[in-house]
């Protein structure tokens, strides 16, 4: 699973990224080999969302919630906004649990 995690471009995404890295390496179900990880600014999704199987949306960009939409939708990618409690906490475990949740609810709805 390719997990592109979108922010405003700061150190802390990259710190949550890492942690979300430990978390599948120490993880007894999950291969950390299965799992691709970058975070970009929003501004960039455009040119690199196909080559992903999910976004991440930190919550500091929430507000550009709807021009993210209008790139994600047409293309039917999943996504989901990170809690900013999660994000605070630097969960890396709850942030992975979003995204394989997210992205098994998208693919059931694909049939």
């Amino acid at each position: 699973m390719k997990i592109l995690l979108c922010c405003a471009g700061g150190f802390s995404t990259n710190m949550l990224m890492q942690n979300m890295k430990k978390v599948v390496k120490e993880s007894a179900k999950l291969d950390e080999n299965d799992f691709e990880f970058t975070a970009i600014p929003a501004d960039s999704i455009e040119s690199q969302v196909d080559e992903w199987d999910i976004v991440l949306i930190g919550p500091q960009i929430s507000h550009k919630l709807d021009f993210l939409k209008g790139i994600l939708d047409p293309k039917n990618k999943p996504y989901a906004v990170i809690d900013k409690d999660v994000y605070g906490k630097m969960d890396g475990a709850t942030v992975m649990k979003l995204a394989l949740v997210t992205y098994k609810k998208h693919q059931l709805a694909q049939g």
